[in-house]
């Protein structure tokens, strides 16, 4: 199972990756949807949307900018390592792919953008 995870990424993956960010705004569109969806679903609700504002933060660098996008991407895509239609494990792959994206990136996730998320998920207008 490890190398599982330590392989390179599939052709669809890269191109299905590829695909969801030549158009970063659909993207990240398409992401709050499913957010929306989602949202009492899931415990990381507020992390994607954390996430979600440091990309669209203007002052966030373009490295940090990119591997959140890859991380929202993952959220979006159909390829998925757990099918989201699965209760429960369904976003599990989800989650760990943001905790490890938040993980490398902590120092540029700003208190505001946390705080932006918890106004928005408090309005329910994710």
């Amino acid at each position: 199972m490890d190398s599982f995870w330590q392989g390179p990424f599939s052709k669809a993956e890269m191109d299905a990756a590829r695909r969801a960010l030549r158009d970063e705004e659909d993207m990240l569109q398409r992401m709050r949807e499913k957010l929306r969806r989602l949202a009492r679903q899931l415990p990381f609700a507020e992390d994607l949307l954390a996430a979600y504002f440091c990309v669209r933060d203007p002052a966030t660098p373009p490295r940090i900018r990119w591997i959140l996008l890859l991380a929202l991407a993952y959220f979006v895509l159909p390829v998925d390592t757990v099918p989201d239609v699965l209760p429960v494990l369904g976003f599990t792959d989800d989650a760990a792919v943001l905790a490890t994206a938040l993980a490398s990136v902590r120092g540029a996730l700003q208190p505001e953008h946390r705080e932006k998320a918890r106004e928005t998920l408090e309005r329910e207008q994710v």
